[in-house]
């Protein structure tokens, strides 16, 4: 089987058939920073990560471009309300987005382009689009003519006539059509501004994307992903304006599912807020990823406290096979990925049935760790190793400081020496230093376990 994708405006699933063979060009749409990360920002990346993960796995060079949008009308909003400059606000926060991907063993993508600094794209998308007839400038703001564009509404299912307007009133009276778009928004007082031929002002959220995807992947490329939230009106009208400017844009459209919370209100004092770096102050990053990124994509996800337990213990599983197994067999050996697995994500990235497959490789080794099966463990363990790396689960990933590997080197190097003069210890029985090294190392977030075979250990 070949790779199958849905996509949103064809409605099925499709064979992926990339602009270039080999290649494979990916464009999802990045936060807009006004404010700190939340688990649903991490569960799009999750999803659009393993797809690329996939994608790499399967022999193709991928680029993957997710943007940042640094001016909005929430971030002067917030801005003012905190009482510092947009640019610090904006810039603060994407710094907390880069460290959330980070701990959650994201990928880091090949460019992450921001709006303010494409304004000279946007203004040559704007004047294509002007000498085209699909867009007008009126009042200092330049507007997309809906009703010049046929296929306006294709993506998302909709007619124009059954629309509302996707915007705030205009109350200048300047637009001909109360459907038509903002591509530029004119200067307003203490705002900041950039020049164009149609007047000082600053992006419209749509056009932005329009511009820095064909920027840096060409007129067609590959795949556009972001939530399903953004299919009306964001991707929507970023089709039309795309298209109605003589671009081919994206061959496939994916839409990850939402992260619900079954009404249970969500705050900081509760104790349950979704905010990342909250979440990850309670919880193991690997068991954050596990339950974002286990359902399949296009799913919604039920966000729980038990949920994230039910996740850990599910991660828990597999790293005690390969702590087990790497007693036995040592760094573990090179292998293929299993068939069940391949067919899953070549099966619209069926993660649920890829995940089945990997817990069926951990009993098959604890089996036959179990009986003695040196061989057999072996290959169940490199088994697990490969698949858990596609998913981006691989636990040397998640460790102390963010996956740098100078701190990793440090781990791996002190913990067991630590462990060495522990044992010694209690070899000369003396439990008091031996418990003394233990309690240090959980005070640093190790947990050690002591088996037949000696001392493991493993992040808390």
């Amino acid at each position: 089987m070949t790779l199958r994708l849905h996509d949103t405006l064809a409605r099925s699933v499709r064979e992926f058939v990339p602009v270039e063979q080999g290649r494979a060009s990916i464009y999802v749409c990045g936060p807009t920073v006004q404010s700190a990360p939340h688990v649903g920002h991490m569960r799009s990346a999750i999803a659009f990560d393993i797809l690329r993960r996939w994608l790499i796995a399967s022999g193709y060079d991928v680029t993957l471009l997710r943007n940042v949008t640094d001016i909005d009308d929430k971030i002067l909003h917030n801005a003012g309300h905190e009482s510092v400059p947009w640019w610090a606000l904006a810039a603060r926060n994407t710094r907390a987005f880069t460290d959330g991907y980070d701990a959650l063993n994201v990928l880091p993508p090949t460019g992450e382009p921001r709006a303010t600094g494409h304004v000279p794209e946007m203004v040559e998308l704007m004047q294509r689009l002007i000498d085209a007839d699909h867009a007008y400038a009126a009042g200092g703001d330049v507007y997309f003519d809906v009703r010049s564009f046929a296929d306006y509404g294709r993506l998302s299912g909709q007619r124009p006539d059954q629309m509302l307007s996707s915007e705030a009133p205009d109350e200048a009276g300047a637009k001909r059509d109360p459907l038509d778009f903002a591509l530029w928004k004119g200067a307003k007082p203490g705002e900041p501004a950039w020049p164009t031929p149609w007047g000082a002002g600053r992006p419209g959220w749509h056009l932005e994307c329009s511009a820095m995807a064909t920027r840096y992947l060409g007129p067609s490329f590959d795949i556009h992903g972001g939530g399903l939230d953004l299919v009306f009106p964001h991707h929507e009208n970023e089709v039309a304006q795309s298209v109605a400017a003589g671009d081919g844009f994206a061959r496939y459209w994916l839409h990850n599912g939402m992260v619900n919370t079954s009404g249970e209100k969500m705050s900081k004092s509760l104790g349950n807020s979704l905010v990342v770096a909250d979440v990850l102050e309670r919880a193991r990053p690997q068991a954050v990823r596990y339950l974002l990124g286990a359902p399949h994509y296009r799913s919604d996800l039920e966000w729980s406290e038990d949920g994230l337990a039910e996740a850990d213990a599910a991660y828990g599983r597999i790293e005690n096979f390969l702590s087990r197994a790497a007693e036995v067999a040592g760094p573990p050996p090179a292998a293929a990925l299993p068939p069940e697995f391949v067919a899953a994500l070549d099966d619209d990235l069926a993660v649920p049935r890829a995940i089945g497959a990997v817990h069926d490789a951990v009993r098959a080794g604890n089996s036959a760790l179990a009986a003695g099966d040196k061989d057999a463990a072996a290959t169940a363990y490199g088994e697990v190793a490969a698949m858990i790396d596609v998913l981006g689960l691989s636990p040397h990933d998640f460790t102390v400081g963010g996956g740098d590997a100078t701190l990793r080197h440090v781990v791996d190097t002190l913990v067991p020496a630590m462990l060495a003069t522990r044992e010694a210890a209690r070899q000369r029985k003396d439990f008091a230093e031996a418990d003394r090294i233990r309690d240090a190392l959980a005070a640093a977030g190790l947990v050690v376990e002591d088996t037949s075979s000696g001392a493991r250990w493993r992040l808390a």
